[in-house]
């Protein structure tokens, strides 16, 4: 569930990014077909991107704990039911009950379109199906069906509204609404879908009017359509209908300029967002120790007898064995034999003893060597033995240093932070052992183990000293002699120990200093305002022929008055395409200082990773 709500606040993040990457770069533009598989890729970036997760392993090298701790205070706490324990299940439920009723709301729509259409006479002219009905709807296409009302238009009207209606058909625009639906049905909750949808729509709508007019020759004609249009308002939700409340922006649109196509590297700024999305949120790491030559586990255990009859041959297979099942480096050495072919003198070494290296010996003579064996356990650790008389098994004299000076095993003991003797040692389970170091110094030598359970501890427990964040490194080098308490909290999983002198511990005053990021240039210019348009007349109900007949003269009194206006605006509107021309000229400058800006980023970016290599490498 809680991987749910994740991928959920991700997608919802990436449409969010997809959105503001629009409104602020590309919603002025006149890439209306480019801006359109923008958007659509956006809202199938913010669905996959989040399913793509890039695992890395960090490789950590084994440390012994030097923590004693069952002589450290600890607090236990007992676990109570709070209102967090019971927050999925009820955002999941209403999550739930939101998704439903919009889904609910789709199907609606999908029914009302279905009751628009049934029963109405269909006329099939190419691939188009034309559908003319008498309710007082405003002209809309689904897929290739156009839908319209013929009596509330002249021949004129009718025209443009079918040529715009053709072009959604053309383009499939139907697939674009109802994809924008059914995100906004699974993401309802994220106010950004619903601006994204809008964009979706609105932008459609200026993709129609552009390839309309190709094919229309009085633009002008065109435009007072889309006014009188605006006075019906009613329409059917998951189709493209010629009505849009945003009617002063598509007629801009419809008097703007080409944008200048260099403009078009507006779309590549999405991309270093997003990989900064998969670096910050799609990378999952795992720290994973190295495993030492003590450590690898084998399949079975092997015991081989060595006896004055092995030839060089067999011994070389032994080799081989024990270092594919066992990752053991056995070398036999200063082999010497007597005239039978016997072997009179050898010595063994290896490097898989639960204590470190081992060196096995039978000194040189005239006789031949006892049988002694090499046995691999399961727990892939391997020793040497030899066979006594009364056929017992005894353990030979270990060699932990390289120059094979032979030490008794008389040295300090930990397991788990713990001084132990060497009995307690020999009754731990070799099973039960993550990792084990040899440290031998000048004067004494030591032994540390740590246990899988003990390790499991702090690998499951955020750690905390003197509540700065810490891996499990940095605990086990703290000297416990500096611990003054320490809490286990089983709720929070987290480990929290305060030292007696907390100034003197993780001190560093030698820390790089940061770079300083460079600053992005000053947006100075106004854009131009459009004219003021004014509001078109509302058209009475009914038809002009079985209307209200007075009602439909005072409405074309009203719709002469609203076109003698327009024409008032046309001197303005020119007047706005100068201006609009003027601030793309001035825009031209502060886009040059955004590409040098881009590029002292880049440097900056570089900086950053240096800062923080050297960060770590302080730690």
């Amino acid at each position: 569930m809680e991987s749910l709500f994740i991928y959920l606040i991700k997608s919802s993040g990436l449409i969010g990014l997809f959105y503001l990457a629009y409104f602020f770069m590309l919603r002025k533009e006149t890439f209306f077909n480019s801006n359109r598989w923008f958007l659509l890729a956006g809202l199938f970036t913010s669905i996959l991107l989040p399913l793509l997760v890039i695992t890395k392993i960090i490789w950590i090298e084994p440390t012994p704990s030097n923590i004693n701790w069952a002589n450290i205070p600890t607090t236990n706490y007992i676990q109570e039911k709070t209102f967090e324990d019971y927050l999925p299940l009820i955002l999941i439920i209403t999550y739930s009950v939101g998704t439903v009723l919009f889904l609910a709301k789709f199907a609606f729509d999908f029914f009302s379109l279905n009751s628009i259409l049934k029963g109405k006479t269909i006329q099939k002219q190419a691939d188009y199906k034309f559908v003319d009905i008498t309710e007082n709807l405003a002209p809309f296409s689904y897929f290739n069906t156009i839908v319209y009302n013929s009596t509330l238009y002249n021949a004129s009207e009718l025209e443009n509204i079918l040529e715009h209606e053709k072009v959604h058909s053309e383009q499939f625009h139907t697939i674009d609404v109802l994809i924008s639906r059914l995100f906004c049905v699974v993401f309802w909750f994220n106010p950004f879908v619903w601006y994204y949808k809008k964009s979706i729509l609105q932008n459609l709508e200026f993709i129609a009017d552009s390839e309309a007019l190709k094919k229309i020759s009085d633009k002008k004609a065109y435009q007072i359509t889309l006014l009188k249009i605006t006075t019906q308002e009613n329409c059917v939700a998951i189709t493209n209908h010629f009505y849009q409340s945003l009617i002063k922006k598509r007629i801009v649109m419809l008097n703007k300029n080409q944008s200048k196509k260099w403009n078009s590297w507006k779309y590549t700024l999405i991309l270093p967002a997003l990989v900064g999305f998969v670096l910050l949120f799609q990378i999952k790491t795992i720290a994973q120790e190295k495993k030492s030559p003590n450590e690898t586990q084998t399949k079975g255990e092997i015991i081989i007898t060595i006896d004055k009859n092995f030839s060089d041959e067999e011994l070389k297979k032994q080799v081989e064995l024990f270092k594919k099942e066992y990752n053991c480096d056995l070398i036999f050495s200063e082999i010497e034999r007597n005239s039978d072919n016997e072997i009179i003198g050898i010595t063994v070494n290896h490097n898989k003893n639960i204590y470190g290296n081992e060196t096995y010996k039978q000194q040189h003579s005239n006789n031949p060597i006892n049988p002694f064996y090499i046995k691999g356990d399961l727990s892939g650790k391997v020793s040497i033995v030899n066979v006594a008389k009364n056929n017992k098994i005894e353990d030979v004299e270990k060699d932990v240093d390289s120059e094979n000076d032979v030490v008794s095993i008389t040295k300090e003991i930990f397991i788990d932070g713990a001084k132990v003797s060497k009995d307690d040692m020999d009754k731990l389970d070799p099973n039960e052992i993550e990792s084990m170091d040899v440290i031998k110094n000048t004067s004494k030598q030591e032994i540390r183990i740590v246990t899988k359970k003990f390790n499991k501890t702090l690998l499951e427990n955020e750690i905390y000293i003197n509540d700065k964040k810490v891996d499990k490194k940095e605990l086990l080098l703290l000297d416990q002699n500096t611990i003054d308490k320490m809490d286990v909290n089983k709720n929070e999983k987290t480990i929290r120990i305060i030292t007696k002198n907390s100034n003197e511990i993780f001190n560093n005053s030698d820390a790089p200093t940061p770079p300083i990021p460079p600053t992005p240039p000053t947006f100075k210019f106004k854009s131009p305002k459009p004219p003021t348009f004014p509001k078109a007349p509302k058209a009475p109900k009914g038809s002009p022929i079985n209307g209200d007949k007075k009602a439909w003269k005072e409405f074309e009194k009203k719709m002469e008055e609203f076109d003698a206006k327009m024409e008032k605006l046309e001197p303005q509107m020119e007047e706005f395409d100068k201006q609009m021309e003027e601030f793309d000229k001035q825009m031209e400058p502060f886009n040059k200082e955004m590409e040098a800006f881009d590029k002292k980023m880049k440097i900056y970016e570089q900086q950053m990773q240096e800062y923080q290599s050297n960060l770590k490498q302080q730690k």
